[in-house]
């Protein structure tokens, strides 16, 4: 499988599993990821249909309902897998990253 082109997401790629953990068409996806990003995410129809059909192709999303144009999708067991593992990493890097943040500053004082 073409796990490895996966290792990592990025964030419009996070977004789009995440909003497809309920079926959805291409126009809510849009949407969704709007929202939850709380306006930071925007994903224009290139790249979203770009994105739904590598996912298609590697089975993370399955194709759950076609009308006319309009086509609804929604993730598959592998597709949470791999959302699962993404997350995880970033909370991992957060994790780390939360002792050197917190920390009081260290700079050097003037000379």
């Amino acid at each position: 499988m073409a796990r490895e082109a996966f290792q990592t997401l990025t964030e419009p790629m996070y977004y789009i599993l995440l909003a497809l953990t309920e079926e959805c068409c291409g126009v809510d996806i849009m949407n969704k990821v709007e929202k939850m990003s709380r306006g930071r995410i925007r994903v224009g129809p290139g790249t979203l249909y770009a994105m739904l059909a590598r996912f298609e192709k590697n089975q993370f999303i399955r194709l759950t309902a076609e009308d006319g144009r309009r086509k609804s999708y929604v993730i598959t067991d592998t597709g949470i897998e791999m959302l699962t593992k993404e997350y995880a990493r970033l909370r991992t890097m957060v994790e780390d990253g939360e002792p050197f943040m917190n920390a009081p500053s260290k700079e050097k004082e003037p000379e």
